[in-house]
């Protein structure tokens, strides 16, 4: 029965399995040690991710050889260049959001358990599972690896009626989107006879497939992946699950996901369904257009900075998806991977300044207070001038004003579009991103010129403080000295796109 089985190649996956056995050595060390701060736990659950990227690196392509990709699992999982570089994003993300995360967790014992932390690398695994899938089977597994744990963490908070109604909500929608992904997952194996997205591209550039079913098998998975994304018109879940979810999760949703759906449209779309972009890239394209406007419009209206952000989120979302649309012109991929990195670009970027929004309003947060309103930043530079600069850099960043990282992560963007030929395109994108300055600057006027409603002095500890200082000037220095990530993005896309 034996005979013919192929003991698969480990060490593609060797961080995935490092982080599962210490996940579940975690989840045990937890019932043994009696500390209501979790410190050993949250020590524990840092230096695995901190493993991660040590054995992430150590065996990626960029040590072993640029360009080389290996395939294992019967081709199920890809280690490439632009899994690497997204994993050891997705490491430096989860990192910060557990240093961030903690003095909220502290002063909120129902939260501060152990499943927390374990829930929280679970999902994390299933990020890096759908960074590596090559198979329809494995980007279900990932996305569902992450979308439990999710649900779990947002409801942690049993006190909260918001997060137990944000829960539901996540949970019911999540549902149907899973289910829409695997309706057209079906379809598109059903035209093409496989799950193996590399065998799929094979057989649809041959053309021996069945049109239709494709077709429509194309809008089932591109509707799956827009709630993942959380795009118009499936981004209902977005507001009503950041606002409820305790705000410590809301930052892991808000920021490391961001990296896994990227590589899983890149995965589907670019490797699996490139023939098909003619027909893809029309769907993105209105997508994109309807996710800047009603994500900036209704951003406007929001008196809560976590709903805000919520809407901040779906149009940046939009326009992330404006260089994944000017890849292939008329069948032309000449400026694909410079297009397709410009995008990676902006998610990194998008990160990066997610991260640092969300961890002023944890910094801002005390036992029993949220801060999670826009008249909690009021006279915050009268509180602390420091943390009101920051603050007012993330801002402006996300704004797109120069010389912030977002800026150049935007203007990359838009160079690609225009290049394409979508000028129309790049003046709507530039249009409502304008609009969308508006509710970020109010943050800034209410800061500086407003006086403050709550003196309580900021509480932080020096770790919140470091990180938050860092992570803010990142966002300055990044838009002055873009080019290192830049070159990352395009080295780890052209080695990976083949």
């Amino acid at each position: 029965m034996f005979d013919h089985f192929v003991v698969p190649n480990l060490q593609p996956a060797a961080s995935e399995i490092f982080l599962l056995v210490m996940a579940l050595a975690i989840l045990l060390i937890d019932l043994f040690v009696k500390d209501s701060r979790r410190t050993v736990i949250f020590a524990l659950s840092v230096l695995t991710l901190l493993g991660c990227a040590v054995i992430q690196y150590a065996g990626s392509a960029f040590v072993t050889g640029v360009g080389e990709t290996t395939y294992t699992f019967s081709n199920m999982f890809v280690d490439d260049l632009m899994s690497d570089m997204l994993k050891l994003f997705l490491y430096l993300t989860v990192i910060i959001v557990l240093f961030y995360s903690r003095a909220y967790l502290v002063d909120r014992s129902e939260m501060n358990k152990g499943e927390y932390y374990v829930l929280l690398l679970l999902a994390t695994l299933g990020m890096m599972v759908m960074i590596s899938a090559n198979s329809f089977v494995t980007v279900y597994i990932g996305i569902e690896l992450l979308a439990l744990p999710l649900y779990a963490m947002v409801a942690m908070n049993r006190q909260s009626l918001a997060a137990s109604e944000a829960a539901m909500k996540y949970f019911i929608l999540g549902a149907l989107a899973s289910g829409l992904l695997l309706y057209g997952m079906s379809m598109i194996y059903g035209a093409t006879g496989s799950l193996e997205i590399t065998a799929i591209a094979e057989r649809l550039a041959n053309g021996d497939v069945n049109g239709n079913l494709l077709a429509f098998g194309l809008v089932f998975l591109i509707a799956g992946l827009a709630f993942k994304l959380g795009i118009v018109p499936f981004h209902m879940w977005i507001p009503d699950v950041y606002h409820g979810a305790p705000t410590s999760v809301t930052l892991l949703i808000a920021s490391a996901p961001k990296l896994a759906a990227f590589a899983i449209v890149m995965r589907l779309l670019v490797n699996g369904l490139h023939p098909l972009a003619g027909d893809w890239q029309v769907m993105l394209m209105i997508m994109a257009v309807l996710s800047m406007a009603i994500g900036n419009l209704a951003a406007i209206v929001q008196t809560n900075i976590k709903r805000m952000l919520a809407y901040s989120a779906i149009s940046h979302m939009g326009f992330m998806l404006l260089g994944i649309v000017s890849g292939v012109v008329d069948g032309n991929a000449r400026l694909a991977t410079e297009a397709y990195s410009s995008s990676m670009f902006y998610v990194i970027s998008y990160v990066l300044m997610s991260l640092g929004a969300f961890g002023m309003i944890l910094l801002l947060a005390r036992a029993g207070f949220e801060a999670d309103t826009l008249d909690d930043f009021k006279g915050l530079n009268q509180r602390s001038p420091w943390f009101a600069a920051i603050m007012m850099m993330l801002m402006f960043s996300m704004a797109g004003i120069p010389f912030f990282v977002g800026f150049f992560a935007k203007f990359s963007v838009l160079m690609f579009v225009i290049a394409a030929g979508h000028t129309w395109l790049a003046i709507v994108a530039v249009l409502f991103s304008l609009i969308g300055a508006f509710y970020y600057l109010r943050v800034v006027k209410l800061m500086y010129f407003d006086a403050p409603q709550d003196k309580t002095p900021i509480v932080d500890g020096p770790d919140m403080r470091l990180l938050i200082s860092v992570n803010g000037v990142a966002v300055a220095a990044l838009g002055l000295f873009p080019q290192f990530i830049m070159a990352l993005c395009v080295i780890s896309l052209r080695y990976s796109l083949g």
